[in-house]
C-alpha cells in the first residue's frame, strides 16, 4: 500500500515504522546509536495507541537536532553517587538514551541493595513515562518515576504557568502476565488534544483549561496561552508540585517554568528532569509478593465492569504486532521526507 491523495493513511509494520523514524533523525544528525533508542521508544508509544508520544514527534525532535536544541549526537554522562544512586548529566541529549543508561544502572544496584535510585538532569522529553518502568518490571522490580515538563499547569488558584503536566508511572511484574503498569498525566487532559482543537479550529469542553486571565475557556487558543486545569484540582496541582521537586529541584534540573518548548526548534535546551525508582519486591515482601498482588488484581477484576490500568494498552500492543500501525498519510509523507 502507497500513501496518496485517495488514502488518508498506511499501515507499516513496526520494524519498518523504527526503521523509518531511526533514518529521519540520523538525517537530522543524530547518532546510529541514539536514533535506534528513540526509535525504539516512538514505536512503542505508537504500537500501544499513546500517538502523542509517538510518530507525531519525530518532525519536532529531527528540527530540534537540525538547530543544535537537542544534542542529537549527546553521550549521557553516568555519576555514581552511591551504591544505590546515580546521576545522569543526558547532556543536552534526548531523554531515552540517558534512560537507558538509568534502567541498566537501577537493575543492578537493585539487585544488590533492595532499592535503587536515579536522576537524569539536562534532558528532554522522555515519552511514555509506562515505556521506562515497564522495562525494569520486566526485569522483576517494582518501579516508579516521574518527570517534568515546560510550564502548562499554574499552582490552584493561580493563573501564570509554574508545573508542567509532570507525569507519573508506576509498574509491578506478574506472575505469568504482562507487568502492571499505570501510567497518567497530571492535567485533566492531555495538553496534545488542546493543540490538536487548534489545529482543527475546534472548541474545547469547559473544565479543561483556563486562558491568561484564569478564566474557564472553550477557546483552545486561549487555552494554549494559559494554564491547562489540574487533574483532582487542587490535590492534581500538589501532586505536580511534588513531581517538581522530585524531577528538577532535587536532581538540579531546570523546573518546568524554566524550561523551553519540546515543540519548537529555537531556544535553548529543555534541560528537564526525570527520577525514577526501582525496588526489588522480594527482600521486603519475605517472598510473598507476587502471590499478593494477584490476591489484590484478582479483587479489581473480579467486579463487573472494572479494566485494569494498562489492559487497553495491551491490546493495542497486540493488533499492532500482528496489522501493524495506521500512519496517517501528511504524518507518513512528513517522516519520509526528512529520512530522504
Amino acid at each position: 500500500m502507497t500513501a496518496s491523495s485517495e488514502r488518508s493513511s498506511e499501515v507499516l509494520g513496526l520494524e519498518q515504522a523504527h526503521e523509518l523514524v531511526a533514518r529521519a533523525l540520523m538525517a537530522a544528525g543524530t547518532s546510529v546509536l541514539n536514533a535506534e533508542s528513540v526509535a525504539a521508544a516512538l514505536v512503542a508509544a505508537e504500537a500501544d495507541g499513546q500517538r502523542g508520544h509517538g510518530l507525531s514527534r519525530v518532525a519536532a525532535y529531527a528540527g530540534q537536532a537540525r538547530s543544535g536544541k537537542v544534542d542529537g549526537k549527546a553521550e549521557p554522562q553516568v555519576e555514581w553517587v552511591s551504591d544505590c544512586a546515580i546521576r545522569i548529566d543526558a547532556g543536552a541529549g534526548f531523554a531515552f538514551p540517558a534512560l537507558d543508561k538509568a534502567r541498566a544502572g537501577l537493575e543492578a544496584m537493585a539487585r544488590e541493595s533492595c532499592i535503587a535510585v536515579a536522576g537524569v538532569h539536562h534532558s528532554h522529553h522522555f515519552g511514555q513515562a509506562g515505556y521506562h518502568v515497564e522495562r525494569l518490571a520486566e526485569k522483576g522490580l517494582v518501579a516508579l518515576m516521574v518527570g517534568n515538563s515546560p510550564q502548562a499547569m499554574a499552582p490552584w488558584g493561580g493563573s501564570r504557568g509554574v508545573f508542567g503536566t509532570n507525569p507519573i508511572a508506576f509498574a509491578a511484574p506478574r506472575r505469568g502476565a504482562p507487568p502492571l503498569v499505570i501510567d497518567l498525566s497530571l492535567s485533566k487532559v492531555a495538553r496534545g488534544k488542546v493543540m490538536a482543537a487548534a489545529k482543527n479550529g475546534e472548541t474545547i469542553p469547559e473544565g479543561w483549561a483556563l486562558d491568561p486571565e484564569g478564566q474557564p475557556t472553550t477557546d483552545p487558543e486561549a487555552a494554549l496561552a494559559g494554564t491547562m486545569i489540574p487533574m483532582g484540582d487542587a490535590k492534581g496541582a500538589a501532586l505536580a508540585m511534588m513531581v517538581e521537586i522530585l524531577s528538577a529541584s532535587l536532581i538540579g534540573a531546570n523546573h518546568a517554568f524554566e524550561a523551553s518548548s519540546f515543540f519548537t526548534a529555537e531556544g535553548a535546551p529543555p534541560g528537564v528532569g526525570q527520577f525514577l525508582l526501582a525496588i526489588d519486591p522480594a527482600p521486603l515482601s519475605g517472598g510473598t509478593f507476587a502471590d499478593r498482588l494477584e490476591v489484590l488484581i484478582a479483587a479489581v477484576e473480579g467486579q463487573e465492569g472494572v479494566r485494569l490500568p494498562g489492559s487497553r494498552r495491551l491490546s493495542s500492543r497486540a493488533a499492532a504486532v500482528q496489522d501493524g500501525i495506521s500512519v496517517p498519510a501528511a504524518l507518513l509523507a512528513e517522516i519520509r521526507a526528512l529520512a530522504g
